[in-house]
């Protein structure tokens, strides 16, 4: 196997550096002992400082990427108390002295407390997406058929007044943090149930060995009213929404969650759809023999 190593070169003007990748076999004589070597040196040092400065940059993101998931936590956080405040006083204020505001006062309050419900439930969810990559338990095996069994029990009222019909796979153990793999089925499901076309909701969770052997796919598919290809990538940017907020409840985060939940695992995720056919979300995760950091 080569060898990288650092070449020291001085000459009267500078001192300066490269570095070569080395090849070395052995020369034997008839005895078999060894009496020399051969071999080939390749400067490789534009590679070796390329490989250097990504290296540098990926640390740099990563301690970037560090400190805004504790920013986005902490100012999520010491907003809430405010907001709440924000909302309290209001209806308060409205409710001690009617006499000081006009006739339309009412419905004005009401866009008020409208907009603090809103973004309450924007910094709640901002919080549960900056917590996917803070504190995180060890991934440990997990049974992936209790695991939704408890999704659909979050789910029941909803899927009852959806009248939704909810269908799995046997499914296996894998390596997972427990509480992120809820909240993924969770999110994957209720969202199947929302984007509904006018058919009775049906939402089929799937799974099968990935092509390696080292995991298993999960497929969650659904018949609803799909969505655009060029809206792919778009879904899983967080805060992005397809649909107006009187067509479709929500904060558009919950797929931006998903994404995150399934890359710290080290899956990756895909989407299929086509609008009015239905969506199929596809995922991998780690079998349980196979331990990821």
């Amino acid at each position: 196997m080569p060898i990288i190593n650092k070449v020291e070169k001085e000459t009267w003007a500078n001192r300066s550096s490269t570095w070569a990748s080395t090849s070395k076999l052995p020369i034997r004589n008839a005895a078999g002992e060894i009496i020399g070597t051969f071999g080939t040196s390749r400067d490789v040092t534009a590679q070796y400082l390329a490989e250097e400065a990504l290296r540098e940059k990926t640390e740099e993101l990563n301690r970037s990427n560090q400190e805004l998931e504790q920013f986005a936590y902490v100012a999520s956080h010491d907003l809430q108390e405010p907001l709440r405040q924000v909302g309290a006083f209001t209806q308060m204020l409205f409710a001690d002295h009617p006499e000081a505001f006009g006739p339309d006062a009412a419905v004005e309050i009401e866009y008020v407390l409208e907009g603090v419900s809103r973004m309450q439930k924007m910094i709640q969810d901002l919080l549960a997406y900056s917590r996917v990559g803070m504190r995180n338990k060890p991934l440990v095996p997990t049974d992936a058929e209790r695991v939704i069994n408890l999704a659909l029990a979050n789910l029941r009222l909803t899927i009852q007044d959806q009248e939704a019909i909810v269908t799995h796979d046997p499914l296996p153990v894998v390596m997972s943090d427990e509480t992120q793999l809820t909240q993924l089925f969770q999110n994957f499901i209720n969202n199947a149930i929302k984007f509904k076309s006018r058919e009775t909701p049906r939402v089929h969770v799937g799974v099968k060995p990935t092509e390696d052997g080292e995991g298993w796919l999960f497929s969650i598919s659904d018949n609803g009213i799909g969505i655009k290809s060029e809206f792919f990538e778009r879904i899983f940017v967080i805060f992005q929404r397809l649909h107006t907020r009187k067509e479709y409840s929500g904060t558009g985060i919950g797929l931006a969650v998903c994404k995150r939940i399934v890359e710290r695992h080290g899956g990756h995720i895909t989407v299929e759809s086509e609008e009015g056919k239905g969506t199929t979300f596809s995922f991998n995760l780690p079998a349980e023999t196979h331990h990821v950091d």
